[in-house]
């Protein structure tokens, strides 16, 4: 299968990242705090390292973890020196609300190849990419799952997202939490440089352009077999 689009595995599970860096079709990982504790993560750094010691080669994103600008740039810096292949992902905004615009900028100067998360507008992309284009490249997340969460069409707002990056240098957009198979063919599509995809959704993938008579005949057996193993009567 030929994707213009880069598929960047999203987890935090090691075994996971160990398969997904196997799979030809991966580009890169991004990982979060959230997924991390999903996962049962406890100690931060020793885990990175250990991921980096078998992710060597593509880009991997982790994340700040603290709610202080001061603190979260300390922590950026730290993890950035951790790998080449690092990029650290920074959230738009802290829980107040502040936004991290102006510290994006101070990490990019300083050489940080950042991912800006948890956006969710065309003027939060618009409100970041003066301040990562002067680094050495970045990442722009929309969380394009969550917008289509809210009844809203994601790729209308994605298409805008593009039109507002254009051909700035090293500045790429993410689709972030896409919700089924059919994202990545939107967001392909429409020209989208990266989309994240869970490892349940990367296995979907062979599914592509499947018949669907076929799909409908495989659903029936599903449910026969579901039933005899249930081992469902009625008298």
């Amino acid at each position: 299968m030929n994707f213009r689009i880069k598929i960047f595995a999203d987890g935090a599970d090691l075994a996971g990242i160990l398969e997904m860096a196997r799979n030809p079709l991966i580009s890169g990982f991004t990982t979060n705090p959230t997924l991390m504790r999903k996962a049962g993560i406890t100690d931060y750094e020793p885990f990175a390292r250990e991921v980096l010691s078998h992710v060597r080669e593509l880009p991997i994103s982790f994340e700040v973890f603290s709610d202080d600008l001061v603190e979260m740039k300390r922590q950026a810096l730290r993890i950035s020196s951790w790998g080449d292949n690092v990029f650290v992902k920074v959230p738009s905004t802290n829980t107040k609300g502040e936004s991290t615009v102006p510290l994006a900028g101070e990490l990019a100067k300083e050489g940080v190849k950042l991912n800006i998360t948890a956006m969710t507008t065309p003027a939060h992309v618009a409100a970041f990419l003066p301040a990562v284009s002067s680094g050495p490249a970045a990442v722009l997340s929309v969380f394009a799952g969550r917008v289509a969460d809210t009844g809203r069409d994601p790729v209308v707002l994605m298409k805008d997202c593009l039109k507002i990056i254009g051909e700035t240098p090293k500045v790429e957009l993410l689709w972030a939490s896409p919700r089924e198979l059919l994202n990545l063919i939107q967001a392909d599509e429409i020209g989208c440089h990266i989309i994240t995809m869970t490892n349940d959704l990367i296995a979907k993938i062979p599914l592509i352009g499947k018949d669907l008579d076929e799909f409908a005949l495989d659903t029936v057996k599903m449910f026969d077999r579901d039933a005899r193993a249930a081992g469902f009567s009625l008298s």
